[in-house]
């Protein structure tokens, strides 16, 4: 399995959007910092399929050391915006259990890992690309919207403001093809080169 065996406090306060058809994947969709999972369920009922479960959970309330150590709802800590900020590792690695544990509860009702993807903006972005990077289990991919990869030096692979390759699948035979992402130091945005059609 991908998370552990705890309690799922971030589930139990979800907010789902059921498939109209039996269920055979499911999105977990993770909000950025201050937001809720309620910000996202609009969205998710708009591009809604009948075989999906959407899953938008809410992050804990907890103070924020870059908002003047305001409460506010929060995957984990945040110090400071530079690439080279202490992170708040504990936080971060708790969170992604979190995420794992919603994760394993599908697949024990009958959606494994290979049929979720999981996405996020912003720090729900950063969560879930940590989150799919140290899951034991392959997931069925990841959508990271305007985010940056916590902990990035754990994960030699990956070029902060570099190049970062992801596979796509695309024509009628879903072939995969690979997607090449340029970020440039300064600039929070990339361009992909692959021209999906």
């Amino acid at each position: 399995m991908c998370g552990n065996n705890m309690s799922l406090p971030l589930l139990a306060e979800a907010v789902t959007v059921s498939g109209t058809e039996k269920e055979t994947a499911a999105v977990i969709f993770l909000h950025g910092l201050g937001d809720s999972g309620h910000g996202w369920a609009d969205a998710m009922t708009a591009i809604r399929l009948p075989h999906v479960k959407y899953i938008c959970p809410h992050a804990p309330r907890i103070p924020v050391t870059l908002n003047m150590k305001m409460t506010m709802p929060s995957w984990f800590d945040l110090m400071g915006l530079s690439p080279d900020s202490p992170e708040d590792e504990a936080g971060i690695k708790r969170a992604a259990e979190n995420i794992k544990a919603i994760i394993d509860h599908e697949a024990k009702n009958g959606i494994p890992a290979n049929r979720v993807l999981l996405g996020g903006f912003s720090q729900g972005g950063a969560l879930s690309l940590y989150t799919a990077l140290t899951c034991q289990q392959q997931l069925a991919g990841v959508v990271a919207l305007s985010c940056w990869l916590p902990l990035h030096k754990s994960f030699p692979q990956v070029q902060l403001h570099s190049l970062l390759v992801c596979t796509v699948l695309s024509g009628p035979l879903n072939i995969p093809q690979s997607c090449f992402f340029y970020y440039w130091a300064g600039f929070q945005t990339g361009k992909c080169t692959l021209c999906l059609s």
